[in-house]
């Protein structure tokens, strides 16, 4: 069971469940802290394997480029890199019969997955656990800080499902809603038993259902399914965002196929809005890059210039690292001397 998706949507609440009911999550697991005290029923070899792709090919996990799933393609055609993988995979297999892999650095490396799964003498199952996204951005800000900023982190959920989805289509998958779990978890993952003909949740006894049932958190909140007035975020992107989710959320009612041209359409539009955003920006990239080349300090009087330089409801989402960047392109341009 391949758990993939975007961080913050409600998947190690769905992952522990299954673990809960029989799935192994490869040891040792991620330690659990004070982002998510229950645990992320997540193993930290899986963590660190992906981790050092997306090093190596320059991709962050939640990256907002088009393009940079071309960057990670080729990784399913590494013989070196599926070699390990199958290892390992099926070093778990030997010593479990259901084995559940979670990480949010998944999506990007379903392909590789899917191919190394074969291999080893099993059939990849894909499960997208969904959140609307102004509940994952807000969750992401008050867990990971806004070094990233709230456009970014709406960029980079629309770019990850929508790539996720079409990653996903060959092949038994299932969408999973994050307050259908809260609201009825035994019937969300009865429909995921079902559907994916899962041995391990339709024959679940009753000491694995009550595990799994003390394990949903009572007290997690419901998901924000509007955006409110306090997220400022660009139209054109908030509304693709939307239509994603609403054609997303479809998908986890009935997996019929029907949806597929509508989320190509979807995919070819955020390319589109993207490619613009890219042009647009191209001054603020080559300033950045220069400002990058030169080793000359900056005094604070320059950073403070700098952080006049955006609105007060700007300064908290926008990193002290760039601030100093944009701070030295201004102090190079002259534009801070009297």
């Amino acid at each position: 069971m391949l758990v993939a998706g975007s961080g913050r949507s409600g998947t190690s609440l769905f992952s522990g469940l299954l673990q809960r009911l029989g799935f192994h999550v490869p040891q040792p697991e991620v330690p659990a802290d004070e982002t998510n005290p229950r645990g992320f029923a997540e193993s930290q070899w899986v963590v660190e394997f992906h981790a050092r792709a997306l090093r190596g090919a320059g991709v962050q996990v939640s990256d907002a480029r088009p393009g940079a799933w071309a960057q990670l393609a080729d990784l399913a055609l590494d013989e070196h890199v599926v070699r390990q993988l199958r290892t390992w995979l099926r070093k778990q297999f030997s010593e479990a019969d259901h084995v559940i892999i979670k990480d949010p650095r998944l999506s990007w490396f379903l392909p590789l997955w899917r191919r190394c799964a074969e291999e080893a003498g099993t059939q990849a199952r894909i499960a997208s656990v969904l959140r609307h996204p102004a509940s994952v951005i807000d969750s992401k800000q008050r867990s990971y800080g806004a070094w990233q900023g709230e456009v970014g982190r709406a960029a980079g959920w629309l770019n990850q499902m929508l790539f996720t989805e079409r990653a996903s289509r060959e092949g038994p998958r299932v969408f999973v809603r994050y307050e259908d779990l809260l609201e009825d978890w035994p019937r969300a993952v009865g429909r995921v038993g079902e559907v994916l003909d899962l041995s391990v949740v339709r024959d679940a006894p009753v000491s694995s259902m009550r595990r799994a049932h003390d394990f949903v958190d009572r007290g997690l909140s419901r998901s924000r399914t509007q955006w409110g007035e306090d997220v400022e975020i660009p139209a054109a992107l908030r509304d693709q965002a939307q239509e994603v989710w609403e054609l997303l959320s479809q998908l986890a009612d009935e997996d019929d196929g029907q949806l597929s041209d509508k989320l190509d359409v979807a995919r070819a539009r955020y390319v589109d809005l993207y490619s613009e955003a890219e042009a647009i920006a191209q001054s603020s990239v080559l300033a950045a890059r220069g400002s990058r080349t030169s080793a000359r300090p900056v005094s604070s009087r320059t950073i403070r210039f700098a952080a006049r330089m955006f609105p007060d409801r700007y300064k908290s989402k926008v990193p002290p690292r760039w601030r100093a960047k944009i701070g030295r392109v201004l102090h190079q341009s002259g534009a801070t001397r009297p």
